[in-house]
């Protein structure tokens, strides 16, 4: 298509005094954006002659990619492992509330569950672009329910399943349909999972190892069959051991194959993981790391009783529990929330911090090109932050879709 202005009358906006994230570093520029991409500047002035027809002074503003939250249940009362006739008017408040915490893009996640209800569920799911109706959906994350027992967390253990002989067969038979599945979450060690990753991995679904007792050697042969990321790194898997690293291993293994990354989800909520094994991993493969909410409906509500799937959690502060036990289940950290804390626990610079909840899920769902970064046509999905890492404004295709009002700022 020829480049010139006839091409689109679409107005350009022109977005000036900010800060811009591009090519791992803060630039002092201006970001150019029509019909909902960015724009190459040099272009626009030499081949379409073109200048902008709106500008917005951001004042200072650092101006990121919009955030991807690979792993949340839920939130703000909504629980996606809840089999409800009203699922979508859930999915829709939850995409729209999370906007004013910078996510864009997510992947609603289900815990382990009966078959019934990924039968119920998975139907009503949609991959749909993001807009003022809410955060755009990449398709879903089925956590469980080809886990191990002795790494359930806070899975319901009378729904985990093995793989039989049929093996894939057994998992199109669980989910129903694998339609707007983006990841699935397995333990490695399982037999015949290999097989089951192989197949996943052809039809383009991402294959996350966790909840899982794996050895290293394990892991490192599920990453050869085409695995890529690894669930809550530190949660619910073996703990690090000298001679036998396990799962976390394969942040420095020399198994992996060539051109091949493994990313890895950490719930960056103080938490979850100490500070200090976030600056381990951090330091050990800081490509591979993905922030990641965990979030379970309780996000965004008073502390108290809420679900997480089949089972009843307690919230208690940024705590949550399996009623009755000390076993954590899910987060109620907001993605900007896990981005502060990252770059406070790590000491990281402010774009590594960003970069962790932007760049590398895009990557890891193989979407760089278009989202997760602010390079010239990729979607204008993207954040005004200030220098606290606190959200001020939310736009999506070029749209702003949220922003604090005046008294928060």
């Amino acid at each position: 298509m020829p480049s010139n202005k006839s091409v689109s009358d679409a107005p350009i906006v022109q977005f000036t005094n900010c800060r811009i994230l591009r090519g791992h570093r803060l630039q002092r520029e201006d970001l150019w954006v029509r019909e909902g991409k960015i724009l190459n500047p040099e272009k626009l002035f030499f081949e379409e002659k073109g200048s902008a027809d709106i500008q917005l002074d951001c004042k200072d503003s650092i101006i990121a990619p919009g955030f991807i939250d690979v792993q949340i249940n839920g939130g703000f009362g909504v629980d996606f492992s809840l089999a409800t006739d009203d699922f979508k008017s859930g999915i829709d408040l939850v995409s729209q509330k999370i906007l004013s915490h910078g996510v864009t893009s997510f992947c609603p996640t289900l815990v382990t569950s009966p078959p019934s209800v990924y039968h119920q569920v998975l139907p009503q799911f949609s991959i749909r672009n993001g807009g003022a109706h809410g955060a755009g959906i990449l398709g879903a994350h089925l956590e469980g329910p080809f886990i191990s027992k002795e790494k359930k967390g806070a899975h319901p253990e009378h729904c985990l399943r093995t793989f039989e002989a049929g093996a894939f067969q057994d998992l199109l038979a669980t989910y129903g349909s694998l339609d707007c599945v983006r990841i699935v979450t397995l333990a490695p060690e399982m037999k015949r999972s290999s097989e089951v990753i192989q197949e996943l991995t052809q039809r383009g679904i991402c294959v996350s190892l966790g909840h899982s007792v794996a050895n290293l050697s394990q892991a490192e042969e599920a990453v050869q069959h085409g695995a890529t990321f690894i669930t809550h790194l530190f949660n619910a898997m073996l703990p690090f051991h000298h001679r036998d690293p396990g799962i976390v291993g394969l942040l420095t293994s020399d198994k992996i194959p060539a051109g091949r990354t493994v990313f890895y989800g950490m719930i960056s909520d103080g938490i979850h993981t100490n500070p200090a094994a976030l600056r381990i991993a951090h330091r050990a493969h800081p490509k591979g790391l993905v922030l990641v909410t965990d979030a379970i409906a309780g996000m965004g509500l008073a502390p108290g009783r809420h679900t997480l799937g089949q089972q009843v959690v307690e919230i208690d502060g940024l705590n949550t529990y399996i009623a009755g036990t000390k076993t954590l289940s899910g987060s109620v950290a907001t993605m900007d929330t896990c981005v502060r804390h990252f770059q406070e626990a790590t000491g990281c610079s402010v774009e590594t911090a960003l970069e962790a909840a932007s760049l590398h899920p895009a990557q890891l769902l193989g979407i760089e090109h278009k989202k997760g970064t602010l390079n010239y046509d990729s979607d204008a999905d993207f954040l005004l932050l200030n220098d606290g890492l606190y959200v001020q404004a939310t736009y999506i295709a070029g749209e702003e879709v949220w922003r604090q009002d005046a008294l928060g700022m």
